[in-house]
């Protein structure tokens, strides 16, 4: 047992927000720690992590518990580079393998069986075995594993302190992952992360050792990785077996369960009552409605389960249709700053289209998509009647001194103040919100006012930059639908693999410069993805077919000597055995290379240290067949 809550209670300034949480957190634990916005998750966190205090109720956590904590934009400082960062971690590795060479050393210089010879060996004994356990030698593959993973593979000796914020977060994950606590926190681990290093770090989380807390809004995340569902809802924790899915369908049923409780209860003291009245007064069954009068005294009331607020609502509609033709883009060439995102970019759009824009980050996806809203570049060119409404990620249309009412009201005058209000309601902001500023609202509640703004731009064309950032799961699920409903054309980016599946008919893949189209959902490019890395996987590993002798070659060797030709072809055999050797080689070198970022591997000292070994023994096996080779040819 790692941690355990005992109807743990917790308050600030005198309202409650966490009461009667019990829960219980073991090694080797997947959870996913969901809610919506403000009903305490962090606050769980803190507590778990000692930085707030309990107001009643009990928290266990196991004795010198290491914990690894991720806030949501939780980088950090250093004047180190990527790589020295990383080392860091390892020192007492570092130093433990210098002493047992120094150790090697002296004992060298002793003479043998006197006492401090046999009291060195003890020692080397003993600090090699803790060396093997830590499994230190290999602490720069880990590192290397890590931070390739996590796509710093070409910035090992850049300062961290030039780094972006997200490239920090993302190197604090790295660190974490390196320290191997016995339990990982982590809150929104997927920001910040393209497509590739998303399905690298589920990969890497599923063989991790510890236990996982995480908060995350990313579904195909938490389908992926947890197995236990651990929901915040009106200041009370509920525990679900299974993943983010599994949990939708246990939710609905044991809401529906209580609800049908409640009511036959409701019912049945409905009847009870009713007799109370009506034969309390009469002398023949005064005591027979004296006795249900006690039974109602006594019976213990259901309570009636609590609905979910209603999830913010969406609707998107246009006043006039686009012609087939949206957007055509022609040899489009895209730089920022002296790097060239694009080059001769060309793919077209039609009217009903939902395409994902999609790429590893710092491809472009998000200058693309300001570009095209802009048109005014040559390459670009938008249909008749295509009306563009846009959804900036950094919402950067807001006006941080409007109040919600006044940002909303503001670019429609003529409407009334009771339409305005109401919209925004939909969208998810009550009347306590509207006279607050833009710059004091919460990420999801500046997302939520965005995105009625968006709405109401009344857009044949949507075009949207990452709109499910900052939005809870009710929230982006109500986003989804609403897109879905849209009879328009939408293009968007997004990291968000559960909305670009929901949504996507065609994905646009922005890579090495180029721009790729592919009709299909995204299971279908996914597929197709997968396939072609597989097929360039085994073409990688073929050896190129030894030449075929030409025919004068073949008539210069039928006039040399029979003993001649029989070398010859003694020598054209064991070439041809040496390519095979070297192919089967090459091959075994390039699997083994592969396996030594599976987690799985590099957490087996025993099976880590024999793959090693392996690849050294293929290295001087390869250097003595190309040295054969040579000679022969």
């Amino acid at each position: 047992m790692l941690i355990s809550a005992d109807n743990l209670q917790f308050g600030f300034n005198g309202n409650t927000l966490l009461e009667n949480v019990c829960f219980s957190l073991s090694e080797g634990d997947r959870v996913g720690l969901i809610g919506a916005n403000g009903e305490g998750k962090t606050t769980l966190i803190r507590l778990i992590l000692g930085e707030l205090d309990i107001e009643n109720g009990a928290l266990f956590k196991k004795n010198g518990i290491r914990i690894g904590y991720l806030a949501q934009n939780g980088g950090y400082d250093s004047v180190n580079t990527v790589f020295e960062e990383m080392r860091e971690i390892f020192l007492p590795d570092i130093q433990a393998i210098e002493t047992l060479r120094e150790i090697e050393r002296k004992i060298s210089q002793t003479q043998e069986n006197s006492a401090e010879y046999r009291a060195l060996s003890a020692k080397y004994e003993t600090l090699n075995n803790r060396i093997a356990a830590r499994d230190s030698y290999h602490y720069e593959i880990r590192i290397r594993t890590v931070l390739n993973g996590m796509g710093f593979e070409n910035v090992y000796e850049q300062p961290i302190s030039t780094m972006s914020g997200g490239e920090k977060t993302r190197l604090k994950l790295c660190r974490l992952l390196l320290e191997d606590p016995e339990l990982l926190i982590l809150d929104e681990p997927t920001n910040h992360l393209d497509m590739k290093t998303l399905f690298w770090l589920e990969e890497y989380l599923s063989a991790f050792k510890g236990a996982i807390l995480t908060v995350s809004h990313d579904r195909y995340f938490l389908d992926k990785l947890v197995s236990q569902i651990y929901e915040i809802e009106n200041k009370k924790l509920c525990v679900f077996k299974g993943n983010y899915t599994k949990y939708k369908t246990l939710k609905a049923e044991k809401t529906a369960h209580l609800l049908k409780e409640y009511e036959k209860q409701q019912e049945q003291r409905a009847h009870m009552q009713e007799y109370v009245d009506r034969n309390l007064v009469r002398a023949s069954t005064t005591k027979m409605a004296q006795s249900r009068r006690n039974a109602l005294e006594k019976m213990e009331l259901i309570e009636k389960p609590s609905l979910p607020p209603p999830p913010p609502r969406f609707a998107f509609m246009y006043t006039e249709k686009s012609y087939e033709n949206v957007l055509d883009v022609t040899d489009l060439k895209l730089t920022a700053g002296e790097k060239t995102l694009l080059e001769k970019a060309s793919f077209s759009i039609t009217r009903g289209e939902k395409c994902a824009v999609v790429g590893d980050n710092g491809t472009g996806k998000s200058t693309l998509i300001k570009e095209i809203v802009k048109n005014k570049n040559a390459a670009i060119r938008l249909g008749r009647f295509v009306k563009i409404a846009c959804y900036d990620q950094e919402n950067a249309n807001l006006s941080p001194e409007n109040s919600v009412l006044e940002e909303l009201w503001g670019r429609h005058v003529t409407w009334d103040q009771t339409r305005v209000r109401n919209i925004l309601a939909q969208a998810g902001l009550p009347a306590e919100d509207m006279d607050k500023k833009v710059r004091m609202l919460s990420g999801g509640e500046r997302a939520k006012l965005a995105l009625a703004v968006f709405e109401c731009e009344n857009g044949n064309t949507l075009v949207l930059d990452e709109p499910t950032n900052h939005l809870d799961l009710p929230a982006r699920e109500s986003l989804e639908s609403a897109l879905k409903e849209f009879d328009g054309t939408v293009l968007f980016v997004s990291h968000d693999r559960y909305f670009i599946k929901a949504l996507a008919n065609k994905i646009l893949e922005l890579e090495n410069q180029s721009a790729t189209l592919f009709k299909g959902s995204y299971d279908e490019y996914t597929a197709y993805k997968n396939a072609a890395k597989a097929e360039t996987k085994s073409t990688d590993n073929q050896i190129p077919a030894p030449s075929v002798s030409t025919k004068s070659e073949q008539k210069s060797t039928y006039h040399r000597s029979k003993e001649d030709r029989a070398a010859d072809a003694k020598r054209r055999a064991r070439i041809k055995k040496i390519e095979e050797e070297i192919s089967a080689l090459e091959t075994e070198d390039n699997e083994l290379n592969q396996s030594l970022s599976d987690p799985k591997v590099t957490s087996n000292f025993t099976l880590l240290t024999e793959k090693c070994n392996r690849l050294d023994e293929i290295k001087t096996l390869l250097d003595n067949l190309y040295n054969e080779y040579e000679t022969l040819i």
